[in-house]
């Protein structure tokens, strides 16, 4: 029986919870991306050097979109938003490597994914609005629709990791059928075609994820 989309191959059992491969991969990948940061930014000087220079452009780069979706300082949202993308690009791409499958295409990481956004958003809503005025947004524009604003919140979250998951599964579901009819060669142009989706997606996911706490705080008409 060929197995769902949607079942995740379980690697061991920590007590009476299954630990699948996604999970292993998304801690791996963590792993990876936490020492790579501190190889590359344990000797940064004053002067940048060639590969400082690309990690300055490439944090500079996602303060500037952070500040102009938000219209503010990005200091305090860059290290949640900036390190959600760089994982994204990651964890999208990673499934192009020989033997390995993007946690992405499982929906176990962008529910989880999804879930910080949920959290985050409330976070720095009650952070800078203040705990009584965040939560009287909800009574807003008229306090019938509060069941309403409350569904949204958790229906747009669902909607961020299916979207996620959609985009990235069905990208490798093609490749490997193509791999299954036509040999290896063939689906070259596929794999070049799901890492640009996976780029895009990471993006998307990152804006959308700015955009959800820009409501939060009350910079975005919710």
């Amino acid at each position: 029986m060929n197995q769902s989309p949607l079942e995740t191959a379980v690697v061991f059992h920590a007590g009476f919870v299954p630990i699948t491969s996604a999970v292993v991969t998304t801690w791996g990948l963590m792993a990876v991306l936490t020492l790579g940061c501190w190889v590359a930014t344990r000797a940064l000087r004053v002067e940048a050097g060639g590969w400082q220079t690309v990690i300055e452009t490439v944090v500079s780069g996602i303060d500037e979109q952070i500040a102009a979706l938000l219209g503010r300082d990005a200091a305090p949202f860059l290290p949640l938003l900036g390190t959600l993308f760089i994982f994204l690009v990651v964890a999208n791409l990673s499934g192009i490597v020989p033997g390995l499958k993007a946690p992405t295409a499982s929906i176990e990481t962008p529910a989880a994914l999804a879930s910080v956004v949920f959290l985050s958003v409330h976070f720095y809503g009650v952070r800078f609005q203040g705990l009584v005025p965040y939560l009287r947004g909800y009574l807003k524009p008229n306090p019938a629709l509060l069941p309403l604003n409350v569904l949204s919140e958790i229906t747009r979250s669902f909607s961020l990791a299916v979207r996620l998951f959609g985009n990235i599964m069905s990208g490798e579901l093609v490749i490997a059928i193509v791999v299954t009819l036509a040999g290896l060669l063939v689906p070259i142009p596929f794999m070049a075609l799901a890492m640009l989706v996976g780029l895009v997606q990471a993006y998307i996911f990152s804006v959308l994820a700015a955009v959800y706490i820009g409501g939060g705080i009350g910079v975005i008409a919710k």
